[in-house]
């Protein structure tokens, strides 16, 4: 059993807004826990910063200051950990607190889902990118979730130690029923925020696409989600006729899947996304993904296979995979099985506790 002191800088576990961010960070303490491993949460500081000034970031390195003493007098009166882990620091939340502490107390440091880009070298965050550049070299052990972040560690540190763990889920709620496609198949659905940036961009082009469609073909399509841009996104559709769009807001685990187990397949473009955990769920749930060959959308499904990625930015070509999907069953319904079986081999909670348990095993092996 290794004692770990767990940070998520930019959203803690207990976050009260929901995200995947929030989703990742509890997914890795549940897969900790069940390999049999003590955590405490290190803390609650959010060392996010929207906009690259100086103003706002210096009010969060005077917090920071603040908590290395609180947390340094907590671990000397005996609490002291064997390892610190930092889950997704990066250039708006770099982790001010994991390497300063592990190097006090000489513990190993770990990070999760780091990520690092030289086009991000922009006022203030160039000075919270070298943090995080610091951190990286500093780590017993990098774990990328995806091939883009591993590249983006391996360009400005190609001496840091790297290893791969493939984005998970705990799917045992979307595992429970089985896939009902028969029953409705030109039902299509979506979870996802409705917020400002990449959230917007991607229902821009999945609204575009959908009015491209050929207009004798039936469908309709479940929406889940909410959020600052709820009546924006519902202006988007408001063009489709009655009873195509279906809105369910924010929903529980348990209603997304009962929803995802009565529909033919899952459709988000998906800009922005560091993988995406809501199109591991749908592949759980028996559903085959339409998506854009994006970001990291490649690391979360398996083109040809589970999914169906088209080119970025094109509306015409999301159109023709919806329209694929919808008439061709047999491809539809051989798709939705292989991505059950894809998550269920290798992208599951009980997966990533083994991986896991290995790459802490190692890395308590390095000298700090």
């Amino acid at each position: 059993m290794v004692k770990i002191a767990f940070y998520a800088p930019l959203k803690a576990p207990h976050h009260p807004v929901p995200s995947g961010d929030r989703l990742m960070a509890r997914l890795l303490v549940a897969a900790l826990e069940q390999s049999g491993h003590r955590l405490e949460l290190m803390s609650g500081l959010r060392s996010y910063s929207p906009k690259p000034d100086a103003g706002s970031y210096a009010g969060v390195e005077q917090q920071a200051r603040a908590e290395i003493e609180r947390i340094s007098d907590q671990w000397a009166a005996g609490n002291r950990p064997d390892l610190c882990f930092s889950y997704h620091p990066y250039y708006k939340a770099p982790d001010l607190l994991g390497p300063v502490l592990a190097s006090k107390f000489k513990i190993p440091y770990v990070t999760a889902e780091t990520s690092y880009s030289e086009r991000r070298n922009i006022g203030e965050w160039a000075r919270t990118q070298e943090r995080v550049l610091d951190g990286i070299n500093q780590a017993a052990v990098n774990i990328c979730f995806t091939n883009r972040d591993r590249q983006g560690i391996a360009s400005v540190a190609p001496q840091a130690a790297v290893t791969m763990l493939r984005p998970f889920i705990d799917a045992v709620a979307f595992l429970r029923d089985a896939p009902r496609q028969g029953a409705d198949a030109h039902r299509m659905i979506t979870v996802a925020m409705m917020r400002p940036g990449d959230k917007m961009k991607s229902y821009h082009l999945l609204a575009e696409a959908l009015a491209r469609v050929a207009s004798n073909l039936p469908w309709t399509l479940s929406i889940v989600g909410d959020g600052s841009m709820k009546a924006e996104v519902a202006s988007l559709f408001s063009r489709f006729a009655a009873g195509r769009i279906s809105w369910h807001g924010e929903a529980s685990t348990a209603h997304i899947a009962e929803l995802m187990s009565r529909s033919a397949f899952y459709v988000w473009p998906g800009y922005g996304e560091a993988y995406g955990l809501a199109y591991l769920e749908a592949q759980a749930a028996g559903l085959p993904v339409l998506a854009q060959n994006v970001a990291g959308v490649p690391d979360a499904v398996q083109d040809g296979r589970t999914a169906l990625l088209v080119g970025a930015d094109d509306p015409d070509a999301f159109a023709r995979g919806i329209e694929r999907l919808l008439t061709n069953q047999d491809e539809r319904l051989n798709m939705g099985a292989a991505a059950r079986r894809f998550v269920l081999g290798e992208r599951t909670l009980d997966h990533a506790a083994r991986q896991l348990d290995e790459i802490l095993t190692d890395a308590m092996g390095r000298k700090p």
